[in-house]
């Protein structure tokens, strides 16, 4: 005859404690997002700030409707090496080929390509640069047809040859021009538009200071759809999407693959 079940003995030990939810008092909560305001605070005083591409100058690059995040501590100048950020990340000079924030007169801030560096001698020949006698690489110059002159593709030019060039830049320039080239001063920078044709820059108005460069941009982590005014071949991912489906209007008002893309 088999012996009847025992009922095993529930211990206090064997009821596992329920877990309690804290959740945060309100000076707790006030707290924290005082922190995240300071933080924020921190990163656009001394490192990142965002801007918003106005102009189609920096194409394929950089698109009209992207927004960037720029880096405002590696070109700071050398005197500000004390500053709160100066650890986070080494200073260095600018180097040809960056990309760069400057001031500007009109508008405000610009955002060009270093072309040449001070001492570099420069010319264009047929829109392409020449820098020391050395041709550049520049795969990321676009060329647009544009119903103008030769002045920005050959480069100092002899003749008054633009509306659209500085009077006192020009004057500046002759004065500059050894042998056909332009010699950069020292604490001046020549720059250039990636949308080579459809940019006013250096050839326009002249050096850019160097105490006028206050950053360069980092990433994107936005891009508003937007259409390019001048007509340059874009990649099927900048494109804008017309062909009326519903689909392609609801996603369609940004560029979603441009989004994180790294700038250079």
């Amino acid at each position: 005859m088999s012996s009847p079940a025992v009922a095993p003995r529930i211990t206090q030990r064997m009821i596992a404690p329920l877990t309690r939810v804290h959740l945060p008092t309100v000076p707790e909560a006030l707290a924290s997002l005082l922190r995240t305001i300071i933080v924020a605070l921190f990163l656009l005083t001394f490192l990142l700030q965002p801007q918003l591409v106005p102009s189609e100058s920096m194409e394929r690059t950089l698109l009209v409707g992207d927004f960037v995040l720029v880096d405002k501590q590696i070109f700071a100048p050398a005197g500000k090496a004390g500053t709160p950020a100066a650890w986070l990340e080494p200073h260095r000079d600018v180097s040809r080929g960056d990309i760069i924030v400057f001031h500007h007169p009109d508008p405000p801030y610009l955002v060009k390509r270093v072309a040449g560096v001070p001492g570099d001698r420069i010319r264009m020949e047929d829109g392409h640069v020449m820098v020391n006698g050395e041709p550049q690489a520049e795969p990321y110059a676009a060329f647009e047809p544009v119903v103008r002159g030769v002045f920005p593709d050959e480069f100092p030019g002899k003749v008054y040859p633009d509306p659209q060039v500085d009077s006192g830049w020009w004057r500046q320039l002759q004065s500059l021009t050894r042998d056909g080239e332009l010699v950069v001063p020292q604490g001046e920078y020549f720059v250039l538009g990636d949308n080579r044709n459809h940019s006013l820059d250096s050839r326009f108005w002249g050096f850019v200071p160097r105490q006028a460069i206050i950053a360069r941009p980092l990433v994107i982590y936005f891009s508003l759809a937007r259409p390019s005014a001048t007509d340059v071949q874009q990649a099927e991912d900048v494109r804008l999407g017309h062909d009326g489906e519903l689909s392609s209007r609801l996603i369609g008002f940004a560029r979603w693959k441009r989004i994180f893309r790294i700038v250079h």
